[in-house]
């Protein structure tokens, strides 16, 4: 047990702190920019671009998200989209546009987290193991009971991020700890816990005994099972992990293999 805590603590301290970069070069029609990091940065990590209008003054222009590295250069690719945190349609909005030496913001509110688990137990191990502000999955139980959704989708998701100001999410499958950008569900990290599941509650632990559902639309059915759903959603915006591949193929969902596009790599 000590080992797993010091695994999963070690894993969880190595996001929390907002990085910042400055813009070195913004290609407007692919909708990208490129930072310099002398440190790798992982594909999905969100954030936005910052715009400073004066010392005083500053603006928020685009969400962004990481898309590639090099590691020859010190250089990421980001991939800009509109921001829409904030937006309020009775106020104006400034025209400005991304450019060389605006400042990049990454993991923000990524020392708040949410943590999905099968169960009341294997939650309190989890969430008493690591050093993190968990935000409590009664609050995104209550989110999805308010748009009738007992089961939960990657827009769910979104919207307890922007409602919380929490940047990751944490799902237990399996004796697996997966750790994921809320907004972009890129999966950030993969560890061992070996927790023994011995009760499941769908579609997650919370103290809320029944999420409403909707008449009609996706999200609105109940959920049937734990682990085939997460590992759907997971595996529809992680199509090039090699691990999550090896993971999905190990433990049978040969359904979900032909998603994956590794190309000839088995």
């Amino acid at each position: 047990m000590k080992y797993i805590l010091l695994v999963l603590f070690f894993t969880l301290t190595l996001f929390g702190n907002t990085m910042h970069f400055s813009v070195s070069e913004v290609d407007e029609e692919n909708q990208t920019i490129q930072i310099e990091s002398p440190q790798k940065l992982d594909v999905g990590v969100s954030g936005f671009v910052v715009h400073h209008i004066t010392p005083q003054h500053a603006s928020v222009l685009k969400n962004v998200a990481v898309i590639g590295y090099d590691e020859v250069t010190h250089s990421a690719l980001l991939k800009m989209s509109p921001f829409t945190i904030l937006r309020n349609n009775a106020l104006p909005s400034g025209k400005w546009k991304v450019q060389k030496g605006d400042t990049v913001e990454l993991a923000f509110a990524y020392d708040r987290a949410l943590l999905i688990a099968p169960s009341e137990e294997i939650y309190h191990n989890i969430s008493k193991a690591v050093s993190i502000e968990w935000v409590h999955p009664d609050l995104f139980a209550t989110i999805l009971s308010f748009k009738g959704h007992p089961t939960p989708l990657k827009s769910d998701f979104e919207a307890m991020s922007i409602a919380t100001n929490t940047g990751l999410l944490y799902i237990f499958l399996n004796k697996k700890l997966y750790t994921l950008d809320m907004q972009t569900f890129k999966i950030l990290a993969i560890n061992d816990a070996p927790f023994e599941q011995t009760k499941t509650k769908l579609p997650f632990y919370s103290r809320i005994s029944k999420i409403e559902a909707a008449w009609f639309g996706e999200g609105s059915d109940e959920m049937q099972s734990y682990e085939p759903h997460y590992y759907e959603l997971m595996v529809e915006h992680n199509k090039k992990n090699k691990a999550l591949y090896e993971i999905i193929k190990e433990h049978n969902y040969t359904d979900l293999l032909t998603q994956f596009t590794l190309g000839n790599e088995k």
